[in-house]
C-alpha cells in the first residue's frame, strides 16, 4: 500500500525548508556583523579604562614631583640646621 501524501502538504515542506536554506547567509551575515559590534564596543571600554589609569598615574607622578619641590626647602633646613648642631657642639 504506497503512502500517498498531499502535493500541497509537500510544497509547503519544500517551501519551508527552501526558506530556511536561503536565509542561513544572511543570519550568519548578521552574526558576524553583531560580534563585530561586540568586538569594536569591547576595544573602545579598554581604551578608555587604560587611558583613565594612564590620567591616574600621571596625577600621581605630578603630585610626588611637587611634594619634592615643596620639600626642597625644607632638606636645606634640615641639613643646615644639623651642620649647626654638630658644630656648636
Amino acid at each position: 500500500m504506497p503512502d500517498h501524501v498531499n502535493q500541497q502538504v509537500t510544497d509547503a515542506v519544500t517551501q519551508t525548508n527552501v526558506k530556511v536554506v536561503a536565509e542561513s547567509p544572511a543570519m550568519a551575515m548578521g552574526s558576524v556583523y553583531q560580534t563585530a559590534a561586540h568586538s569594536t564596543g569591547l576595544m573602545f571600554e579598554n581604551a578608555v579604562s587604560n587611558q583613565n589609569l594612564q590620567n591616574m598615574t600621571a596625577q600621581a607622578f605630578t603630585t610626588q614631583g611637587i611634594m619634592q619641590i615643596y620639600s626642597v626647602d625644607t632638606i636645606s633646613d634640615a641639613i643646615a640646621i644639623a651642620r649647626m648642631l654638630k658644630q656648636s657642639s
